[in-house]
């Protein structure tokens, strides 16, 4: 039980900003770390929902509304995972080698592209916000995405080879269970869409945009790995950043494009 606490310590402590006690990273503390990654994304979904409370109570304007859901991700996370998308989105704009892509991923300074996808990247939240904002019934599809944005990332990471021999994706890959990490994440996806389903199904055409969300997930983890094991030769932290990143804003554009049907 004392090392499953650890474990989600360190996921807080590492993956939110939220402040939590500290503990010492090592194999017994990091076994089950990223097991407790989908749990960061339902504080801010949860946060979400509060946002949306507050300034419907308040009547807030759509467009304060929606910028301000845009950046509670980056307030409560800390921006970790926004950090991959935009370096990520350096390296595969550099068109380099796999060399040169791989030193960009590690480089502390961001090039032109990274900026201009990340804003391209937040306006698109922000967009998709903003008709949710008039269509709240589907708002619960957007706030599930935080959560299983991460639980994908973080099986990336227990499941596909390591790019390289250093890093925080190679941290968590050695020192976790990897196989009971996988089928505890398996287990929470699952229930999120169990859950998802019940939900969506009250709605007209709730089935459908449940089977489109399932789709789009998929198609977006299969796509993912292809790009990371034939462009980087694995997994790194900011690829699984870029995963979770943009598998959250599938789940906002399934949410916002489902509101114009219902």
């Amino acid at each position: 039980m004392k090392n499953i606490w650890s474990g989600l310590l360190v996921a807080f402590s590492l993956y939110s900003a939220i402040p939590v006690p500290q503990v010492q990273w090592e194999k017994k503390t990091m076994r089950w770390a990223l097991s407790f990654l989908p749990l960061v994304g339902v504080l801010i979904g949860g946060a979400e929902w509060l946002w949306y409370c507050f300034c419907v109570y308040f009547g807030a304007a759509e467009l304060f509304y929606a910028v301000g859901a845009a950046l509670l991700p980056l307030v409560v996370s800390g921006g970790i995972h926004l950090d991959g998308l935009c370096d990520t989105c350096d390296a595969l704009c550099s068109f380099g080698d796999r060399e040169k892509r791989l030193a960009i991923l590690k480089d502390s300074h961001v090039g032109a592209f990274g900026p201009m996808w990340l804003t391209a990247f937040l306006l698109a939240e922000t967009a998709c916000f903003a008709q949710l904002y008039k269509t709240p019934a589907l708002l619960p599809l957007a706030c599930a995405g935080f959560a299983a944005a991460r639980a994908d990332g973080a099986r990336k990471i227990v499941t596909m080879p390591c790019a390289k021999n250093t890093g925080l994706a190679h941290i968590f890959a050695q020192n976790s269970d990897k196989k009971a990490v996988d089928t505890t994440l398996k287990i929470e996806q699952a229930v999120l869409d169990i859950i998802l389903l019940v939900w969506l199904h009250q709605l007209e055409s709730g089935y459908f945009l449940w089977v489109a969300y399932i789709v789009l997930l998929g198609l977006w983890y299969m796509l993912h790995a292809r790009i990371a094991m034939r462009v980087f030769g694995g997994i790194t932290g900011d690829l699984a950043g870029f995963c979770i990143s943009v598998a959250e804003l599938l789940a906002f554009v399934c949410a916002a494009f489902g509101g114009l049907m219902v």
